[in-house]
């Protein structure tokens, strides 16, 4: 047998055994007439190649075509630009600019332009699909009229049908696609089940847990992620120590940064004064996030950002369409320590007034001892003086 899939149930009843569809076309589309004289073999006018049964066979007015192998361009009259090179390399196309190499590749492609493939049976099953780039055995495999799709790698995209702007490279990457779209998987299985649009994936395994969410990002090899919209993971950070290391923030717009404090990115600097009174007025709470955000229902120790707004507006950060979404706790920081030296500077007056207390009453100490002892001194004379009376 030329070829069978042996891979999932499901992928068998989806794609037809390759003999029974070759054999098929054949039968079906027995010559009618030669349009090249002699039949195939070399060149012939236009810039066109053929080489092989049935190479080229309906070819009118086309040019620049290359056909080597059988039934390879069969059905081409009008396309030109088109590369096929292997059996069946695409045999029904009538577009233009396609590039086929390898037994089976572009088999169905009738209306596509633009195609490269390159592997057995990479995008077989295009039919009107265009810009697309399969490299791979199977890659791209059942891709009908997806388009702007680059799959790299055996079985990358295999399951892909009329998904866009995807791309696959490493065995089996977005290996399930269906009709998802703006997908990037990199790396062995990565995205391996994912059905869902707009996720990426770096590294052997990444997003494996990934399958009908959207715009998830994983980073790293297995980092498998949560089936959760708009999430990110990224491997070999939690639990990773940097001693030495500075906090990284994010924007609303997504931009990664670390706040710099040196004095020649600012301007306009003053002292905090009064403006950290603010802080009075906050209402620390306990919460549990949202069952979608923790399952775990963990207890958390914070603030409302709505209500730190209501206090200071600056104090709080916003998301991409201006609605109130987290707390700059580290603004509150800067002015609880406003507030501690404040209080500092407090106590150390106080302590100096009470050092300087302490000093008199020391030096009045002293006095006080000072004439008790003279008192003491001046008391046996006194006595005597009594007795002698």
């Amino acid at each position: 047998m030329l070829w069978a899939f042996c891979d999932t149930a499901a992928m068998k009843k989806k794609i037809p055994s390759i003999p029974i569809v070759l054999t098929i076309l054949f039968f079906g589309l027995l010559p009618r007439a030669h349009a090249v004289s002699p039949p195939p073999d070399g060149g012939y006018p236009g810039g066109n190649t053929a080489e092989g049964q049935a190479a080229l066979l309906s070819l009118t007015a086309g040019g620049f075509n290359t056909a080597v192998g059988f039934l390879s361009l069969r059905s081409d009259a009008t396309g030109s630009f088109n590369t096929a090179t292997g059996a069946g390399a695409l045999l029904a196309n009538t577009a233009d600019e396609n590039t086929a190499t390898g037994a089976g590749v572009l088999l169905s492609n009738t209306t596509g332009f633009q195609n490269t493939a390159a592997g057995a049976f990479a995008l077989f099953s295009n039919t009107t699909g265009d810009v697309n780039t399969a490299v791979g055995y199977h890659a791209l495999l059942s891709n009908t009229n997806g388009s702007d799709n680059s799959a790299f790698g055996w079985g990358a995209l295999a399951s892909n049908t009329t998904g866009i702007h995807d791309t696959a490279t490493g065995f089996r990457a977005l290996y399930s696609e269906t009709t998802g779209g703006d997908n990037t998987a990199t790396g062995y299985f990565a995205l391996a089940n994912v059905t869902g649009h707009s996720n990426t994936a770096l590294g052997a395994g990444a997003g494996g847990s990934v399958t009908t969410a959207n715009n998830v990002i994983c980073i790293g090899t297995n980092v498998s992620g949560d089936n959760v919209n708009d999430s990110c993971f990224i491997g070999n950070i939690f639990g990773a120590t940097s001693p030495n290391g500075i906090g990284v923030l994010v924007s609303s717009n997504g931009r990664l940064g670390t706040a710099t404090s040196s004095k020649r990115f600012k301007e306009d600097i003053k002292p905090i004064d009064n403006a950290s009174k603010a802080l009075f007025s906050l209402k620390p709470v306990t919460f549990r996030y949202k069952k979608e955000i923790d399952s775990a229902g963990t207890r958390q120790f914070g603030l409302v950002a709505e209500d730190v707004e209501k206090v200071n507006t600056d104090l709080v950060v916003r998301d991409e369409n201006g609605k109130v979404n987290t707390v700059r706790y580290e603004a509150v920081n800067a002015m609880l320590l406003n507030e501690f030296l404040k209080e500092h500077r407090k106590v150390q007056k106080l302590e100096a007034a009470l050092d300087a207390v302490n000093a008199r009453l020391k030096e009045q100490d002293a006095k006080i001892q000072k004439v008790s002892a003279q008192v003491e001194m001046s008391r046996p004379a006194l006595k005597t003086a009594l007795n002698n009376q």
